[in-house]
């Protein structure tokens, strides 16, 4: 079954009373790129968070976000710088008793000093963080996972019908060829014939000139190739593995053969025909290229 890699994937948690938010994200890319932010100190959370989208995601571009939620506060941890509030205190003392003030130096005056002090968000226990976060992780992925899946299968019935009508068009294309010759043959004979009449030279001039345009218009060994490419791009719609760069690449090998149909064929229906299979093509190469 195919699997989209736009998708979206949210859940929201709790640590120490403080809420954690996972967000996931995916869009097209050629190849696999996931990004993950964190907070500030959670920077060991980076590889195993990227194993664990690597492990739900084998293309696209994902962007997996962990942060603290708003209006949450994490709380703060306040620290005194002890030997610097010493210090105050002394070089005070000292300056006190030179120029002979009064006074006390209390803690009034040394709270004034604010360097001597540190405020910082409080510690968190990071095992259990740890745990709170790849949980959160885990579920938000999987709800990614399951929009990629929904979309995928939309993607694969809008494929699936467009293939069908692309190998109508084929079949179409087949069926007119052999007519594409006889009607040049008759064309030529009455023309040959309108003009000098008909004798056996004539007949064996015409039949090498039939031949010779049999041979350039005869498009037979590509509509044999685009035919094997439709059904193993049928094939592969139905494999559960990521298969988006290998029906690209199955697109790509049916516009060469179409395109070379359109050049040889020297027909005003087969042409018809293949403006069709153009438009029928591009239109599901841009659904591929939404295809994991």
């Amino acid at each position: 079954m195919l699997k989209s890699m736009t998708g979206f994937g949210k859940r929201e948690g709790t640590c120490h009373g403080l809420a954690v938010d996972v967000e996931v994200r995916s869009v097209n890319h050629r190849f696999r790129e996931i990004i993950v932010r964190v907070p500030k100190g959670g920077l060991e959370w980076e590889e195993e968070l990227k194993a664990l989208v690597a492990r739900k995601c084998r293309r696209g571009r994902i962007e997996l976000v962990v942060a603290y939620g708003r209006g949450h506060d994490r709380g703060k941890h306040v620290t005194l710088d002890r030997p610097l509030a010493r210090h105050y205190h002394r070089v005070l003392e000292d300056l006190r008793r030179d120029l002979r003030l009064g006074g006390q130096i209390d803690i009034g005056l040394l709270a004034s000093f604010r360097e001597i002090f540190r405020v910082a968000e409080a510690p968190i226990d990071d095992k259990r963080m740890n745990r709170v976060v790849m949980r959160l992780a885990s579920r938000a992925l999987a709800d990614l996972d399951r929009m990629r899946s929904n979309e995928g299968k939309a993607l694969q019935v809008d494929v699936a019908k467009r293939l069908k009508a692309v190998l109508e068009i084929h079949q179409s294309i087949q069926r007119r060829l052999p007519l594409v010759v006889k009607g040049f043959h008759e064309r030529m004979r009455a023309r040959v014939q309108a003009l000098v009449g008909s004798t056996g030279e004539q007949e064996m001039r015409l039949d090498r000139e039939l031949a010779l345009f049999a041979d350039r218009c005869d498009v037979t060994e590509e509509l044999i190739r685009f035919r094997s490419h439709g059904v193993q791009f049928e094939e592969m719609l139905k494999k559960r593995e990521p298969v988006g760069r290998q029906l690209d690449f199955l697109l790509q090998e049916m516009g060469r053969e179409v395109n070379t149909i359109g050049s040889k064929a020297n027909d005003a229906d087969i042409s018809k025909h293949v403006i069709q299979l153009k438009s029928e093509l591009e239109k599901v190469r841009e659904q591929v290229q939404n295809v994991e």
